[in-house]
């Protein structure tokens, strides 16, 4: 069935822009809190809203009871989890169905296969994906992980089977360094995800990170391009394009169709993310993982695309097939988006929390702020520190990245610290303009340009 009424299970800018798909959809919006976000620009946005907890995200934004309670107590057909918080719980889909409710987004066993790194493995590589070299499944032991790096051969990537974000992974070159680092893995990904199991593949050096941002109606899917997101800190992407000027066009054909192909292995159902390393020298590609969820970055996607992909998700969670076809989907010019978060780049990215006391949003033709924020509203310091995503798009990534250094330049948050200067810096960087650059170029780059050694803003 159609979806008439929506709960939107998460916070701040993802909110913002699914109330505002929902809404040109006609679909009533109802807006979960938790009692320090009463006064977001989300809850004031939407139709209707419901507290759902003490501040803290334990009590609130992954409390599964509190929000399938607020659902039903709202009468919601449906729930759209964002991404982040519960999006990627099998569990949290599984009480959503068990309510009677529509989740907007793949099912379950889809979210657990494709959740967990050496399913996912098995999965991309039965529909034809390359993969890194790497362990045929999950490892406990030391001594067995020993074993297996012998014969991928070293350096490997340590990385825990369950969870993302970067975190329990470690690279060792050699068995000492694997013999030391695999326990602090184990128990980093134990203190994140609950399951301490770890997988092992080779490390590419210097690789790019691209990714494939698909949709599936459970049956069928379609790609809509190619991303590069090669620009991180810490494994976190900072700053991201579509599409990815580093590829070929039968590599980019080869790499979408890849992402179709395995999105059809497994009925993927809503939007999702395919996730590649990408090797300069050797021009081959490798599947990561999947992201079974909406992206932090699915607006540059849009911007190529003319697409809305929430309203997609909307549209395939209420029964409908895909609105598009593969040939119908054309890509126009690139896009660029930069994180906007509250952090003072200059004292190692310390978070800074405050009262916006002025802000000034960018215009213009191909410029797009996706934000929670207005004059006057307090940032609780209990969430993640991204308070918003300025996206442009031009004729070609020469004219995109020039409208980014004027939409920076004419961006004003107040009253706090953010990370402006940092993009403004990328934005004149001769590297960064000619894409000469991979996933390991930033954090050097950052040390020389004392962006985090302490200096004055």
């Amino acid at each position: 069935m159609a979806i008439q009424r929506l709960l939107i299970a998460n916070r701040g800018e993802i909110a913002v822009r699914i109330i505002r798909a929902a809404k040109e959809l006609g679909i009533t919006t109802i807006q979960v809190y938790s009692e320090a976000d009463k006064e977001m620009l989300a809850v004031n946005l939407a139709d209707e809203s419901i507290c759902i907890g003490g501040p803290h995200a334990k009590d609130s934004y992954l409390n599964i009871e509190n929000v399938v309670g607020a659902a039903i107590e709202k009468a919601a057909d449906a729930v759209h989890p964002g991404y982040g918080f519960l999006a990627e719980s099998a569990e949290f889909v599984r009480a959503v169905i068990d309510a009677g409710k529509i989740f907007v987004g793949p099912s379950a066993d889809t979210i657990e296969r494709m959740g967990d790194k050496v399913s996912a493995r098995q999965a991309a590589a039965a529909a034809g994906v390359p993969i890194v070299p790497g362990s045929k499944g999950r490892i406990d032991a030391i001594d067995e992980a020993a074993v297996v790096a012998a014969e991928i051969g070293y350096p490997v990537m340590i990385k825990a089977s369950a969870g993302g974000g970067g975190r329990g992974i470690r690279i060792a070159n050699n068995e000492e360094d694997l013999r030391t680092m695999a326990p602090q893995a184990q128990s980093e990904a134990a203190a994140a995800f609950g399951d301490g199991g770890l997988y092992l593949e080779r490390s590419i050096q210097s690789p790019r990170h691209i990714e494939v941002q698909i949709v599936g109606d459970g049956t069928r899917a379609v790609h809509f391009f190619e991303r590069e997101c090669s620009l991180q800190r810490r494994r976190q992407k900072v700053w991201e394009e579509a599409g990815a000027e580093c590829l070929d066009t039968a590599t980019r054909e080869h790499l979408c169709d890849t992402a179709v192909a395995l999105a059809e292995a497994v009925q993927y159902r809503g939007a999702g993310t395919v996730e590649y390393l990408y090797d300069d020298a050797s021009k081959e590609f490798y599947f990561i993982e999947m992201n079974t969820r909406i992206q932090v970055e699915h607006p540059v996607s849009e911007m190529i695309t003319d697409t809305d992909l929430v309203q997609e998700m909307l549209l395939v969670a209420g029964g409908g097939e895909l609105s598009v076809s593969q040939k119908e989907i054309k890509k126009t010019g690139h896009a660029i988006e930069v994180r906007i978060n509250a952090e003072d780049p200059h004292m190692q990215f310390l978070p800074f929390p405050g009262i916006v006391t002025k802000l000034k949003v960018p215009r213009g033709n191909g410029v797009r702020f996706d934000h929670f924020l207005y004059e006057g509203y307090q940032i609780p310091p209990f969430y993640d520190s991204l308070i918003g995503k300025l996206i442009v798009h031009g004729e070609d990534r020469a004219d995109a990245i020039r409208k980014l250094a004027l939409a920076l330049a004419d961006l004003e948050i107040e009253g706090l610290k953010t990370t402006i200067p940092l993009h403004l810096a990328l934005a004149n960087d001769a590297c960064v303009q000619t894409g000469a650059f991979h996933t390991q170029w930033l954090e050097p780059w950052l040390d020389a340009e004392s962006l985090t050694k302490g200096a004055a803003s």
